[in-house]
């Protein structure tokens, strides 16, 4: 009976492992399916129109038809933001000026190009899963204290091929209408393609897209902060190995002896913190966005979906936060009843919405935002339902969770014996608060990921691809690495100090480098150029939910490390 039971679990294993590598595999087919167009001469080759906004402004922009180029029928009935064009494309098939398009210009839509035309309006299509980018016009300067907007109307593509594969697309202007006067006025569109042979493989053809990394710098600062690293943790772990020596002869020789220094709390440093639902909540957050940052590194490693293709990476991420509910819940949980915790439910309630709760809130006010703008960036109500639905749907996982938590049933590991009356805590100097210690705990984690920081930036708020995982994934476990120990040393010296409230500060500790993160926004907002409500809401509203993220996640980190080295150092020694 035993058997067959084994057997039957052996096959239900198989088969879900089955049904993941099936589902993992169709996601990796369909995603190369659709980036794998052939074609051959004479073939059509749709073009679409994709955004229009100010260059500096990725959040800030409309739809290609908001203003007057030349439309189709087919364009003009779509209402996505990605839609057809109206120019007509034959594989391998050159031709000169060739008309669009014949538009009479009233005076509104000459204003609205102006408009555009002054706030650098940048336009963005889509030629076989390619972007190509354009400028609406230009500025010239015949009169040194007036500008004269310039309309581009005739465009020139010049596609590259390798067999029967498009491999690379540029594009540019070659005339120009001057529209200064404000009067009605015909315009004719034109445009011109070239087919030119390449020797660049298929596979290669998004390289120039991709953000390119200064390799030297980058390892320059890796090294250094590994080496001041390395330096600390080797005076630390002499000073460590001193104090356990010294206790060590005070334990068998001059067992009168008063204790002094970190021993002397040992029966303080297991007392329950305060608020302690709200640090296993925070706890239980932090490990679910570890598990998501980590999975979608490997996603972007594997190369399962491609770099251009945002869409499928914001899916699957979702997928991954709503599926690490349960790991949430089983960790808040757990926890908070090793605390001895009673209201487990008002815990699970407090982990679903620390993280999920300002994040959906900051979506819907930014949301609310786009659409009094009629920006691009607002969702309708029904992609808002399907999100909510998507984060909800870890709910239940998220409760399984918290039940398997709650069942696990095993008490807080102390290996010293808490007093009833807590000691009291002498005064500390200035330079050990905690704000100070905050500052050197986060300062050393952020120098390993601010050269990275940039080109993170540049992919989400810019118009370049980032697709080196392998070494983001490398920087992040040395972020983890360097947080720990940075917590770990910061501990030591509280306890050093015989202040025995290290459960909350190991955990700001370790977060404190989400702090520097939204600091350096500041910094890359002034320089990048970015401008407008709608920009500075969207850049300053999404970074602060994902530095809090981070703060939530390395936060979890240092608490962990923390906690392994406290029972560590208080099991080595004897504690009366």
């Amino acid at each position: 009976m035993e058997e067959k039971t084994s057997k039957k679990k052996k096959s239900v294993a198989m088969e879900v492992f089955s049904l993941v590598l099936i589902l993992i595999l169709g996601i990796i087919t369909v995603s190369s399916a659709t980036s794998g167009h052939r074609y051959i001469a004479g073939d059509p080759v749709p073009l679409y129109v994709n955004k229009i906004g100010p260059y500096a402004n990725s959040m800030e922009s409309y739809r290609y038809f908001d203003l007057s180029f030349c439309s189709s029928e087919l364009a003009s009935e779509e209402k996505e933001i990605l839609v057809h064009a109206p120019y007509k494309f034959e594989f391998r098939v050159d031709f000169e000026s060739k008309q669009l398009c014949k538009k009479s210009l009233k005076r509104e839509d000459l204003a609205k190009f102006r408009d555009a035309i002054d706030k650098d309006y940048f336009f963005e299509m889509n030629l076989d899963d390619l972007p190509v980018w354009g400028f609406v016009g230009s500025k010239s300067w015949n009169d040194p204290y007036r500008s004269m907007p310039k309309l581009h109307t005739s465009l020139s593509f010049k596609i590259f091929y390798n067999g029967d594969r498009i491999c690379d697309a540029v594009m540019h202007t070659y005339r120009s209408v001057d529209i200064s006067e404000d009067k009605e006025m015909e315009v004719e569109f034109l445009y011109s393609v070239k087919w030119t042979k390449t020797s660049i493989p298929f596979e290669r053809r998004m390289d120039r897209y991709i953000l390119s990394l200064h390799y030297f710098s980058i390892m320059k600062s890796y090294i250094w902060v590994i080496v001041l690293t390395g330096f600390f943790a080797a005076i630390l772990m002499r000073v460590l190995k001193n104090d356990l020596a010294k206790y060590a002869i005070n334990d068998d020789l001059i067992i009168d002896q008063e204790e002094i220094g970190w021993k002397n709390i040992h029966g303080d440093v297991f007392r329950y913190p305060k608020h302690k639902s709200l640090l296993a909540a925070s706890i239980g957050s932090g490990i679910r966005l570890l598990v998501v940052f980590s999975s979608m590194l490997v996603i972007g490693f594997l190369d399962v979906f491609p770099p251009y293709n945002q869409g499928k990476f914001v899916t699957a991420l979702i997928v991954i936060y709503a599926l690490a509910s349960f790991l949430a819940g089983y960790t808040s949980t757990s926890f908070y009843c090793q605390l001895e915790g009673a209201n487990w439910v008002k815990n699970l309630i407090m982990t679903e919405f620390l993280f999920s709760g300002p994040l959906f809130l900051m979506f819907c006010f930014l949301n609310a935002i786009a659409s009094m703008h009629n920006a691009n960036a607002a969702k309708s109500l029904g992609t808002i339902f399907v999100l909510l639905m998507w984060i909800l749907l870890g709910s239940p996982l998220l409760v399984f969770g918290g039940i398997a938590g709650k069942n696990r049933n095993i008490g807080f590991e102390a290996p010293c014996k808490t007093t009833k009356c807590p000691r009291e805590i002498p005064p500390l100097p200035w330079y050990k608060g905690i704000i100070l210690k905050m500052f050197i705990a986060g300062i050393l984690p952020f120098s390993m990921i601010s050269i990275q920081l940039r080109y993170i930036f540049a992919n989400l708020w810019g118009y370049k691809f980032y697709n080196m995982y392998g070494i983001l994934f490398i920087v992040f476990l040395l972020l983890l690495l360097v947080t720990a120990f940075v917590t770990v040393a910061l501990t030591y010296l509280q306890l050093a100090s015989e202040d025995h409230r290290w459960w909350w500060r190991s955990f700001f500790y370790g977060g404190s480098a989400g702090l520097f993160v939204y600091g350096y926004c500041f910094d890359y907002y002034a320089q990048s150029g970015m401008s407008g409500f709608i920009q500075k809401s969207f850049f300053f509203g999404y970074m602060a939910c994902l530095s809090y993220g981070i703060f939530l996640a390395l936060g979890t980190v240092g608490f962990f490390a923390s906690i392994l080295f406290v029972r560590h150092i208080y099991g080595s020694v004897k504690c009366e």
